[in-house]
């Protein structure tokens, strides 16, 4: 017979090994349900689903990134030859600075330019060179595709410094004749082509009996800017502009109708307001029916009474507007004339009292039209017995 301790000895070795079988069948079924979880059936069938999605949008992405690459190749190619076509049909990439390989030797010998005094194949040597060596990007046309190429043209001048060609254009714009003493706004784009350290007019005209100014420019006082109005040549104002970069003018004046301290006259470039506080500028009105003088505007310089043309700027000029009223005196005009760049339309804009407006995109000739409905159209006027010192068309996409 067993004995009392044998008998709790097997008792407690039966019970060990149930508990071990326990813990055994535990162990194995905890890992059967990972296994199944992580590799039975459905298990590998989820993760095989995943990892056909991972591939697919990999491909996917490679692919789109691919036709991307292979889109850009292809447009890269066809400006490249458009650029050529262009370059082989006028032997000079105007508008295309950026591709073109400015030399001395390909500039000088152009047919256009060849003939043209050495000083003068200088002057538009360093503008080509400006802007092949400092292109600056004009903000994106609002609500236009960033892939939309506007083209326009501008004309540039000679100015008269020693040596330059006198190259201007003439007009019939009278500011007498629409009573601009009553309320202006003019509006234009302009790019300097030289230092700015003497009397130099964009655009203008002055008769000095009575006097009449009506001209905007640089004073010839250090690097500050010229405004010719009536009886007033105001000066003093800071010039932020650089050689070779396009900046948008916009003057405006409430009028002489009203009293001083309410004849503002105001005055931005871009978006900066560069006279905030003339409240007084008066500008007596002219008869012109007791005057001899025309007071026609020009283009790249002033129409002087008694002498024509002076104070010559080199500089090229676009979407010169004039209106007979103030459009506003705060710079919301401004604002929207700059923001919009050249795809800005003064005959569509919804603003009334338009009485000029060139836009310069003729591209080629000798006349620029006044598209205001008034006729005033520009003629290109060298000086006197140089028959081909005319200003020069210039074909952009962005005011640069």
């Amino acid at each position: 017979m067993k004995s009392f301790k044998q008998k709790q000895e097997e008792k407690l070795a039966r019970l060990r090994a149930e508990r071990a079988e326990q813990v055994r069948l535990e162990e194995q079924a905890r890992k059967e349900k990972y296994w199944q979880a992580n590799w039975g059936e459905e298990a590998l069938k989820s993760k095989e689903e995943q990892h056909q999605q991972i591939l697919l949008e990999d491909a996917m992405r490679r692919a789109e990134e691919y036709e991307n690459h292979r889109q850009g190749r292809l447009l890269k190619e066809q400006e490249a030859e458009k650029i050529r076509q262009e370059q082989a049909d006028t032997g000079l990439g105007l508008g295309h600075e950026r591709t073109w390989q400015l030399t001395w030797q390909s500039f000088s010998n152009h047919p256009k330019i060849i003939n043209l005094p050495m000083s003068e194949k200088i002057r538009l040597f360093k503008i080509a060179q400006s802007k092949e060596i400092q292109p600056i990007i004009q903000p994106a046309v609002i609500g236009s595709s960033s892939e939309t190429e506007i083209i326009n043209y501008v004309l540039s001048f000679s100015g008269d410094r020693s040596g330059a060609t006198d190259s201007h254009a003439i007009t019939t714009f009278n500011p007498d004749t629409y009573s601009l003493w009553n309320g202006f706004t003019v509006s234009f784009w302009v790019r300097p082509d030289e230092e700015m350290n003497q009397k130099s007019v964009i655009l203008g005209t002055r008769a000095s009996s009575p006097v009449a100014r009506f001209h905007f420019g640089l004073s010839g006082v250090g690097t500050n800017i010229g405004v010719g109005i009536g009886g007033n040549d105001i000066t003093g104002i800071n010039n932020p502009m650089e050689i070779g970069r396009w900046y948008n003018w916009v003057i405006s004046y409430t009028g002489t109708q009203f009293d001083a301290g309410e004849r503002k006259l105001r005055m931005w470039i871009n978006t900066d307001a560069r006279m905030t506080n003339n409240n007084s500028t008066s500008w007596g009105n002219q008869d012109e029916a007791t005057e001899s003088y025309t007071h026609g505007i020009y283009f790249g310089g002033r129409n002087t009474e008694g002498e024509g043309y002076t104070s010559g700027f080199a500089c090229a000029l676009d979407e010169v507007a004039i209106y007979n009223r103030c459009i506003d005196s705060v710079g919301t005009f401004a604002n929207e004339v700059y923001n919009a760049g050249t795809s800005y339309d003064h005959l569509t804009n919804g603003q009334s009292g338009l009485v000029g407006y060139w836009k310069f995109n003729e591209g080629n000739g000798t006349t620029i039209t006044d598209h205001s409905g008034n006729g005033n159209h520009g003629t290109f006027a060298p000086i006197s017995g140089q028959t081909t010192a005319f200003p020069i068309w210039e074909k952009i996409t962005t005011y640069e």
